[in-house]
């Protein structure tokens, strides 16, 4: 295999977990590069569970990396037990489990934290040189990890609110349409709005294959 690329997962489902669709089209765009996967997720409860039918909060505990198995056919490693050494790239899908589970950003906003797991794994991935890519509100945990010493410049799309949250972290944000890729050079960042701006999956695939080829051509 090529490359080795650490894709962090935040459960199964857009509304409380990874966006399936943002991981899957992640996934078949690096197997299609001929990279070697190595899902990734933390293992600890949801913060809650979502009836994804009706759109409602359900009285249930899940755990984060169990529900990540779904999506990684049961090949997930804890976040814990992953280092930088390991991985050449790393890609983080959204889903309101990157802002739910992976940090706290749906309900602290710019005040949100991130789990030490992954924040220890993004600082020494950009320590290394090593490339990070992050899908639909994903960007906003690159904010908040780099934010203030950096200044990464990356996109979530166009919504004023949620970037105006990116850059009181210190991030720069960059409007985008669901086709254009962001790519901070400087801090081999790339970022796409993915679902915070497609109404379709061929909107998505086509973001996520953009970010896979800029992620893997900088690792």
């Amino acid at each position: 295999m090529g490359k080795k690329v650490g894709v962090i997962l935040a459960g199964s489902g857009v509304n409380d977990g990874s966006e399936i669709h943002e991981a899957v089209c992640t996934m078949v765009a690096l197997d299609r590069a001929g990279a070697e996967i190595i899902f990734a997720a933390p293992d600890k409860d949801q913060r809650d569970v979502i009836d994804h039918q009706a759109g409602a909060p359900m009285k249930q505990t899940r755990n984060v990396l169990v529900e990540s198995a779904r999506i990684a056919r049961g090949n997930v490693r804890n976040l814990g037990s992953l280092e930088a050494d390991e991985l050449d790239a790393v890609i983080l899908p959204g889903g309101f489990g990157a802002a739910k589970n992976l940090s706290s950003f749906a309900v602290e906003g710019k005040d949100c934290s991130v789990d030490p797991d992954l924040v220890r794994l993004l600082r020494n991935m950009n320590q290394a040189g090593k490339p990070i890519g992050a899908l639909c509100i994903a960007p906003a945990i690159i904010a908040a990890v780099f934010g203030s010493d950096y200044k990464p410049e990356i996109t979530i799309g166009s919504d004023e609110g949620t970037a105006s949250a990116l850059e009181a972290m210190g991030a720069k944000h960059v409007s985008s349409s669901v086709s254009d890729i962001v790519i901070d050079e400087q801090n081999k960042i790339v970022t796409n709005a993915c679902y915070m701006l497609a109404t379709r999956i061929s909107e998505v695939a086509t973001g996520a294959e953009k970010v896979v080829k800029a992620v893997l051509d900088r690792a």
